[in-house]
């Protein structure tokens, strides 16, 4: 499936300049997405090539050999997992 914005799914993009003037993309898929998603983040990951991902409109692309972290959050009833992936652009 390609990454271009699907037009059946929920839009829950977010784009927003930080202090420093990066960027900070948020993009919501449905599950299906993610997955499929997620297993080319791991087929990448495994296989030492970059990682090419669109998000808002917005193309990126991870060094071959990021830094992946994992963490858990849990606030009250709320739980939260999240998976970073970082890299430094060359």
């Amino acid at each position: 499936m390609d990454d271009a914005e699907n037009p059946n799914a929920e839009d829950q993009s977010e784009d927003r300049a930080t202090e420093d003037q990066g960027i900070d993309l948020e993009k919501r898929y449905a599950n299906r997405e993610v997955a499929a998603k997620l297993r080319r983040l791991a087929d990448a990951l495994e296989s030492g090539t970059p990682f090419e991902i669109q998000i808002a409109g917005q193309r990126v692309r991870t060094s071959a050999d990021p830094t992946v972290e994992i963490e858990y959050e849990r606030l009250g009833d709320e739980e939260e997992l999240e998976i970073e992936v970082k890299w430094t652009r060359r």
